[in-house]
């Protein structure tokens, strides 16, 4: 089995959906940059299926495709411009290819096809593009596989120089992750440094997760001062916003230092912590629903978890440095690793349990490590949070990623902190579920689920809510 490292699971993005926004731009950035030609070509389509057919324009599904046809990069792009660029394609049905000075007619509302009546083999996330050439065609068939991954039926993916990334010590499984902890006496933490320096210098490392850590403040950040509705058409009104300034009443601030500041100045009591972890995480989906820059942890629906419980961390407990934050992200990854690689991470496949569920066990492991907890409390802690999201179905309103998905970031980190707790009070000796056992029953489990239940807005919440939404 390849090792996956961590900050292939924790990485910059943008929003609403890792599957079907960030994933979607990839292939298509992907797909023209290995156009033969891109001058001769004279026409460029695009069919999407099963759930990207079914809720892609509610995740902006149309709008990644168009971006990564342009050759954009999402880690990069100023996220502001974003409407009027789709404006601008819209209204003169022009687009230019990467390696092309020619202006190619493309028109998003006609060459972009939502095939809700089928749904391709490998992954209920599909999609295919065709260039047309005055001799033919040249077409490849991608697949959105969750997180931002994807893969193409026409490359099968190709070996590295080298050959792949194996790591020293290999941790395919919370038995094997256990078993090398236990052999070199380390950390959880300690061992994914170890294991991520097959990708990476032990600085590059740190840079790169106080990087995310920067990501994540800003976005938080700009989470709490923004005000109004969310775009879609549901009229979701953000509210993160009025919940920092009601925790800060008359508190002034400038800057993110200054608004830190503030709040690790208040008092410690219990409801308002609890306030705050749920304002951080909603700041973050606010963000992510607005086509805003966060970081996926290991999605973009689920990516305020993660933040909320380590700002939680920064702000209200003692001894927290820029050292723990960096292992507090390493072993959060690490351990989602372990749900990519043994089921699923994609709400497509999976059910929200996939999404929610997986960034909840990343989270409190995560916790539990950077306060003392030993590998197998560690592993306890995750194996906590996902059990009490088991089955946990992917119903959004309306096909956006904002009911209930946005309120459900709390719930999942105010989990991650409780299973953190628990476990580090608990003898892993006395758990009757392992880990691996509960990372092979959510697979069973997302299986076993009705695929209605996966991300397409055809059961659950999303039937009780009627909802008309202008297509976008």
């Amino acid at each position: 089995m390849e090792s996956i490292s961590a900050f292939e699971i924790i990485k910059v993005g943008i929003g609403p959906s890792s599957s079907h926004t960030m994933g979607p731009w990839r292939a298509a950035e992907a797909f023209v940059r290995q156009l033969p030609t891109p001058d001769q070509v004279t026409g460029l389509r695009v069919f999407l299926y099963g759930s990207l057919a079914k809720t892609g324009r509610g995740h902006g599904t149309d709008v990644a495709v168009v971006m990564g046809l342009c050759g954009e990069d999402y880690t990069c792009i100023d996220t502001t411009t974003l409407p009027e660029r789709i404006r601008q394609i819209k209204t003169s049905r022009q687009i230019t290819l990467p390696g092309s000075q020619n202006r190619l007619t493309f028109d998003p509302d006609r060459d972009i096809l939502f095939d809700h009546d089928t749904t391709l083999p490998r992954h209920a996330n599909g999609m295919r593009f065709v260039a047309s050439y005055p001799e033919g065609v040249w077409q490849q068939t991608w697949y959105s596989l969750g997180g931002g991954f994807v893969v193409c039926d026409e490359m099968p993916d190709p070996t590295p120089p080298g050959g792949r990334i194996v790591t020293p010590y290999p941790c395919h499984s919370g038995a094997e992750l256990l078993a090398n902890c236990a052999r070199l006496g380390l950390s959880v933490s300690e061992l994914t440094w170890l294991n991520e320096q097959a990708w990476r210098t032990r600085e590059d490392i740190e840079t790169h997760a106080l990087m995310l850590w920067r990501e994540i403040r800003a976005c938080i950040f700009r989470g709490v001062n923004s005000e109004g509705y969310l775009p879609g058409g549901l009229q979701v009104r953000r509210r993160a916003a009025d919940i920092n300034r009601k925790l800060l009443y008359e508190v002034v601030y400038h800057n993110q230092d200054e608004w830190l500041t503030a709040i690790r100045a208040q008092s410690r009591e219990f409801t308002r912590i609890n306030k705050w972890i749920s304002c951080f995480a909603l700041a973050v989906n606010e963000e992510n629903a607005s086509f805003g820059r966060i970081v996926t942890a290991p999605t973009n629906g689920a990516a305020g978890v993660i933040p909320a419980v380590l700002m939680y961390a920064w702000c209200f407990l003692d001894g927290i440095d820029t050292d723990k934050i960096v292992r507090f992200l390493l072993v959060a990854g690490e351990i989602g690793t372990l749900f990519k690689k043994n089921a699923t991470i994609s709400a497509a496949m999976g059910g929200c349990q996939a999404e929610i569920g997986v960034s909840s066990a990343m989270a409190a492991a995560a916790l539990a490590d950077i306060l003392g907890g030993s590998p197998a409390q560690v592993l306890q802690s995750a194996e906590i949070a996902m059990e009490h999201h088991l089955g946990l179905t992917c119903d959004p309103v309306g096909g956006l990623v904002q009911i209930p998905c946005i309120e459900r970031n709390s719930m999942g980190a105010i989990k991650a902190i409780t299973a953190a707790n628990i476990a580090l009070e608990s003898d892993p000796g006395d758990a009757r579920v392992s880990l691996d056992a509960v990372i092979r029953t959510m697979w069973q489990t997302a299986r076993d689920m009705n695929s209605r239940y996966k991300e397409t807005s055809e059961a659950g919440l999303a039937m009780q809510i009627p909802v008309s939404l202008p297509e976008c």
